[in-house]
C-alpha cells in the first residue's frame, strides 16, 4: 500500500524538507517543484518589498497582487523545474547511469514540453529545446566545479 509522509531538516546551510510519495520519480519531481517554486515565490516577495519600500506606500490591493505574483511566478517555475527533475531521473533510470547527458536531454525534452505547452510555433519549440539543454547541461557542468 503506498504511503507518504514528511520530514525535514534544518541545519546552518541548508534547509531540506523531503516529501516521500514512495516512488523515486515522484518524490524527485515533487522535491524539484518544491525548491524551486519556493525560490521563485521568493524571488517575487523580494521584488514587491522593495517596490513598496522604493515608493514608500504599501495598500491591501498591492499585498494581494504580490501574493498573486508569487503564486503564480512559483507554481511557473516549480513546474518548469518539475518536469525538468523528472525527465532527467527517467534519463538516469533508461540509461543507468548518471551524467552530464541526462541533464542535456531532461534539459531538451522539458524546454520543449513547456515551449510546447505554450503554444509556440515549430521553430521556437525546437529552438527552446536546444536552450534548455544548453542551460541544463552548463548547470551541471558548474556542480562539478563545486
Amino acid at each position: 500500500m503506498p504511503s507518504s509522509g514528511f520530514s525535514g531538516l534544518v541545519s546552518s546551510r541548508k534547509v531540506d524538507v523531503t516529501i516521500d510519495l514512495g516512488n523515486p520519480f515522484l518524490n524527485k519531481t515533487v522535491d524539484g517543484f518544491l525548491k524551486i517554486g519556493t525560490v521563485a515565490a521568493s524571488s517575487v516577495a523580494v521584488e514587491e518589498t522593495y517596490h513598496c519600500l522604493k515608493k514608500g506606500s504599501i495598500s491591501k490591493a498591492k499585498v494581494e497582487d504580490a501574493l498573486k505574483k508569487m503564486c503564480k511566478e512559483g507554481a511557473h517555475w516549480g513546474a518548469v523545474a518539475g518536469v525538468y527533475v523528472g525527465m532527467e531521473h527517467g534519463m538516469e533510470r533508461i540509461r543507468g547511469t548518471r551524467d552530464w547527458k541526462n541533464a542535456m536531454v531532461g534539459g531538451a525534452v522539458t524546454g520543449a514540453l513547456i515551449s510546447a505547452a505554450s503554444n509556440r510555433n515549430k521553430d521556437q519549440i525546437i529552438v527552446d529545446a536546444i536552450r534548455g539543454g544548453a542551460v541544463a547541461t552548463a548547470a551541471e557542468f558548474l556542480n562539478y566545479l563545486t
